[in-house]
């Protein structure tokens, strides 16, 4: 080794912390190299300029993002990996945020939008180089997808990772408008990660699949790079298309794995890919003139786990499950957390003990299936549910009273009433996707009687056109089709059109609903009588599942912010980030670092603040805000403490004519009037109303 580049390695170790070593008068260099992770696949690498095309907008900008409709393929046929990464971004940055006129996109946040929150008149490109990878075992079955974007402006003697795991089953852009924006801004590199679900669309008519870009492909063509293929044989698989003519398998819920198991394990294998990027981009070579030494780690880089909704469970899940120091602190928005358990803690809102807290998902999903379809206006669903004794009332507008009724007794707030009827829709894909997920069951299994397909205006399964299967990367959301009822009177229909065997009513397929309740309680939810036979098999595999997603509450003394819609109807607060909060207070008591800020008027969708501006308000801007106090506190913890747990009250508008401003949603206070603490004593978490 020549004497520069062992001042050039003496260098790299000291800013990597790594000493030294002296033997017999001279000094050697225990050089610590950068080694690609041993999950990891092959890397793609992409650089962009900020101009032609970027990191945060795939080259549409602010003006391209807000456009009525996506980009046109040059080829709907056979779009390239280019135009659907373009188009992906374009339908994941509006998915998660509200970009209509007047809902703060532009002046709030957006890519003009700098990290101090200065409006800028540009598009807010930003340059930069993204890194993809599988992390997988070997076999192609795993294939989870792993990205990591490099903004041209990161400086490594101010390092900094920023985690963006997908929200929802989305695919590895799922992170691109919440995070992703955040730390792009901030010139941190971000840490993605699909999380095993991903858009992962196979169709049995031409045994097609997504590659990692999104192209499509044949199964046999594709191999071992094929995001999602259902594990069955030929045989198996001719037999189910056959019978089952236009299904579709997609794999957060066919593949046979229960992903969310790994959500935390797979947000820490992001950042260290990060660390493996950020150091073959500025590490030093080693003496052997091939590989980089380590010169990021953890001792010189600020990590922070954030995302929204079930990316912001992976980020506290991961927090959980850091044994190697590699986070920080964690800022989550909306977290779909699954207390391992509901006991050992109480809440009170108002002085008063909640009704229902800390169920997990598939338990409150599955209750919401049954009765929020009757509040959404489904008559025939009411009228079955009067008939089995599980609602009361004798007109519709009472049946639908006694609906919300149940449904705030089951841990749900009144905050939620006006918007319960919005979400029948959702909970129906969440409840039976998940039932597969956590049941590990193989698409033919047709779980609960039902299915996956595209359908006409009658409700039958159709099959998708070669156009919609080539643009499935860019347009679908990870939970695809509509779900199918194979069980319905007079053959298979959308669920929605769905007759039920037990009640001859067009009741939304209520019996197939009332299986998956069965499979979360494990009783029959008419009777209470116990389950037998092959509905208690698959109850035990689901509940065995459920028990596999569970979180410690344990965040090992990190600094955390957890931010949450008090009118969230999809995970709601008393499920999740309130029962969280006891949890970690049961679990590290006066060494937990975690603050709670519940923000009223906020829902789990911002779209809904357009939709319906008297109620609603965006969360969104209280993301960033949870990131901006979080990465000063990290920084300078004397100088930034974290803001107390406290609720916030927002103001809504009369219309969506106006502008949502700073006024509608006001700072996280430094120091909350006494009035809006949410305090913690002992396991009693105290939430004013």
């Amino acid at each position: 080794m020549n004497h520069t580049t062992y001042k050039l390695n003496k260098l790299a170790l000291a800013l990597s912390g790594i000493a030294l070593v002296s033997c017999g008068g001279s000094k050697t260099l225990p050089e610590e190299l950068n080694v690609l992770p041993t999950y990891l696949g092959t890397v793609t690498t992409t650089n962009y300029d900020g101009t032609s095309d970027d990191l945060l907008t795939g080259g549409l900008g602010k003006t391209g993002l807000a456009a009525a409709a996506a980009p046109l393929y040059a080829n709907p046929a056979q779009p390239t990996a280019a135009e659907l990464r373009r188009n992906a971004i374009y339908a994941n940055y509006r998915a998660v945020l509200d970009i209509a006129a007047n809902s703060g996109y532009g002046t709030l946040y957006g890519p003009n939008v700098d990290a101090k929150g200065n409006i800028g008149s540009g598009e807010g490109k930003i340059a930069g180089t993204e890194y993809l990878a599988y992390s997988d075992d070997g076999s192609g079955k795993q294939n989870v997808t792993l990205m990591v974007q490099v903004p041209a402006g990161f400086d490594p003697a101010a390092a900094c990772i920023i985690t963006g795991t997908s929200s929802g089953s989305r695919g590895i852009y799922g992170a691109i408008g919440s995070a992703g924006e955040w730390g792009l801004k901030n010139n941190c590199a971000v840490a993605y990660i699909d999380k095993g679900s991903g858009i992962g669309l196979y169709t049995f008519d031409d045994d097609s699949v997504n590659l990692q870009n999104g192209v499509r492909a044949t199964r046999s063509a594709a191999g071992k790079n094929a995001h999602f293929a259902p594990a069955l044989t030929d045989s198996e698989r001719a037999a189910f298309a056959a019978a089952s003519p236009n299904r579709i398998a997609f794999k957060h819920a066919h593949s046979q794995q229960n992903p969310e198991k790994d959500w935390g394990k797979l947000t820490l294998q992001a950042v260290e890919f990060a660390y493996y990027v950020l150091n073959e981009k500025y590490g030093v070579l080693s003496s052997d003139n091939k590989t980089k030494i380590v010169r990021l780690t953890p001792r010189n880089t600020v990590v922070i786990a954030s995302s929204i909704s079930n990316g912001a469970g992976s980020a506290l899940l991961a927090a959980e499950q850091d044994t190697k120091g590699l986070i920080n602190g964690v800022a989550a928005s909306e977290p779909q957390i699954q207390p391992k358990t509901s006991s050992g803690y109480t809440i009170r809102q108002g002085g008063v003990a909640v009704s229902g807290q800390g169920k997990q998902l598939y338990d409150y999903a599955t209750y919401a299936a049954l009765y929020q379809p009757c509040i959404a206006g489904s008559a025939g669903r009411c009228t079955a549910l009067v008939g089995k004794s599980l609602l009361s009332g004798a007109d519709l507008v009472s049946q639908q009273a006694d609906a919300k009724a149940r449904l705030k007794a089951y841990g749900w707030l009144a905050d939620s009433d006006a918007l319960q009827a919005s979400h029948a829709g959702t909970n129906i894909l969440v409840a039976v996707t998940y039932a597969n997920a956590y049941g590990k069951f193989s698409v033919s299994d047709n779980v609960c009687g039902f299915s996956f397909a595209a359908t006409d205006a009658a409700g039958l399964p159709l099959a998708y056109t070669a156009d919609q299967k080539a643009a499935s990367f860019a347009t679908m959301n990870g939970i695809l089709g509509s779900v199918v009822y194979e069980n319905s009177v007079g053959g298979a229909k959308a669920y929605n059109f769905g007759v039920s065997p037990s009640t001859a009513l067009g009741d939304q397929s209520l019996d197939g609903f009332l299986c998956l309740r069965s499979l979360a309680t494990g009783t029959d939810p008419v009777t209470g009588a116990a389950l037998t036979g092959t509905l208690l098999a698959q109850s035990n595999r689901v509940k065995a599942g459920m028990a596999e997603v569970g979180a410690t509450g344990n965040l090992r003394g990190k600094p955390a912010l957890i931010v949450h819609g008090r009118s969230d109807t999809l995970i709601p607060v008393n499920q999740a980030s309130r029962a969280y909060l006891g949890l970690n207070a049961a679990v590290e008591g006066a060494s937990s670092k975690l603050r709670y800020i519940e923000v009223t008027n906020t829902n789990h969708f911002d779209s809904f603040s357009n939709a319906v501006p008297t109620l609603i308000v965006p969360l969104h801007v209280y993301l960033f805000r949870a990131l901006d106090a979080m990465m000063a506190h990290l920084k300078n913890s004397t100088a930034s403490p974290l803001p107390p747990s406290q609720v916030v009250h927002t103001v809504t508008r009369a219309d969506n004519l106006s502008l949502i401003t700073v006024a509608n949603v006001p700072p996280i206070a430094a120091t909350p009037a006494a009035g809006n603490a949410i305090n913690v004593s002992g396991t009693v978490v105290d939430v004013p109303n």
